[in-house]
């Protein structure tokens, strides 16, 4: 995949951002969850370089997929816990075109592209199989009435709004309904956990939670083919993206989108461990010679070069289908995403055990990326799930139990 001057300025000025505003302090800003304050600050100064979720800059981010790639590898590359917040705030994109209530509701948020969101899928009960949730909406005059648990939802506590997988019992279906905070406030808890701390993550519960019919995922599409008589028109993707969208489940086309990212956060911290480790090993003397003049230490490097190289590779291949709706899409964004995150837990346990006894502190940052990394292999669909996905994709046979 190539870059041309546009997408490197692009790159340049992000990481100038990053390696001013965000670096310096990041161990310290990863101890404890950003607040919605907090994120809504960040979300500004990444609308400042281009990255967005108001209309007019995602139709520049998201139009070419590459410039998401960079910013998904860049910002990982310092602080993942920030691509998290970011990432995840995709659906406010989706309130654009929800009903009258919940725009009215986000509209300068939406406009300013200050609007957080969030996705529910997984479920206590069953995971991240979506094809039959437990959350239920039940049809209600012009509403419909929500009542489930959603877990592990990435900016769950400081969201917006969130998109939520849901069972709509008139259609007999599976469906997504966009759920705003203000007008149908739902109940949250945080979840702690080992990586990401940083980013918030957290439970949602819905106790008849009403929503107008118009958030309905698939009745907001309809609307939109109506208004502009073609839904590329509307959406800030390609052209070719949005035929992926129509052509496949909805919900499959967004995890191909969010596993594509995931791949190119693994490869931003892998490549945060394989510098520091870099540095390290030309830096750090025993027996009067650097380290990195010792054959196994060079053997480590070697290998997490291979890892972040491999992993790059393969995730812009991945990009390029999807950029182009190609067949393979959901293959290889899930075949970069089981990869790439599973290298990234191997890159950064090198680096810790390159930097011996220090590679356990947290005055050095290796630790905070190993256990970013294995915080990596679990959302959007642990590696198993990625194997089972690839090899559907493979075979056209089902090994799902």
């Amino acid at each position: 995949m190539q870059f041309d001057k546009t997408h490197e300025m692009f790159r340049d000025s992000l990481r100038d951002y990053l390696e001013s505003e965000i670096e310096p302090d990041v161990q310290e800003l990863d101890k404890q969850e950003m607040t919605k304050e907090e994120a809504v600050g960040y979300l500004r100064d990444l609308r400042k370089l281009g990255i967005g979720f108001d209309q007019e800059t995602a139709q520049d981010y998201f139009g070419d997929l590459k410039y998401y790639v960079i910013g998904s590898e860049e910002i990982s590359r310092v602080w993942p816990s920030l691509n998290v917040m970011l990432n995840m705030s995709f659906p406010a994109m989706f309130a654009n075109w929800a009903s009258e209530e919940t725009q009215d509701a986000l509209d300068d948020k939406l406009e300013n592209g200050e609007a957080i969101g969030a996705l529910g899928v997984t479920e206590p009960g069953s995971g991240s199989h979506s094809s039959k949730p437990n959350t239920v909406a039940r049809k209600d005059g012009d509403e419909y009435v929500i009542n489930g648990e959603k877990t592990w939802v990435s900016n769950a506590q400081i969201c917006d709004l969130t998109m939520i997988v849901a069972w709509d019992e008139a259609n007999d279906a599976q469906d997504m309904f966009i759920v705003d905070q203000e007008n149908s406030p739902f109940d949250t808890r945080k979840l702690d956990k080992l990586g990401w701390k940083g980013s918030p993550t957290g439970q949602m519960f819905f106790d008849d939670v009403r929503v107008p019919e118009g958030n309905k995922l698939s009745n907001a599409i309809r609307n939109l083919i109506l208004e502009h008589g073609d839904l590329a028109e509307a959406l800030p993707f390609p052209n070719e993206m949005v035929d992926l969208f129509l052509s496949h489940k909805p919900l499959n086309a967004i995890f191909s989108f969010m596993r594509t990212g995931m791949a190119a956060m693994a490869v931003g911290i892998q490549q945060a461990a394989y510098e520091d480790a870099l540095e390290y090993a030309t830096d750090r003397e025993t027996f009067g010679k650097p380290i990195a003049q010792h054959q196994l230490v060079q053997n480590r490097l070697y290998k997490m070069k291979a890892n972040v190289e491999t992993s790059r590779l393969l995730t812009h291949e991945a990009v390029e289908k999807l950029s182009n709706a190609d067949d393979e899409s959901r293959m290889y964004s899930s075949l970069a995403k089981g990869y790439a995150c599973d290298k990234s837990v191997e890159t950064a346990r090198h680096g810790v055990e390159l930097y011996g006894g220090n590679g356990l502190s947290t005055d050095y940052p290796l630790e905070r990326y190993y256990r970013d990394a294995q915080t990596m292999t679990i959302p959007d669909g642990t590696e198993e799930i990625m194997k089972l996905i690839v090899g559907y994709e493979m075979t056209d046979m089902s090994a799902y139990a």
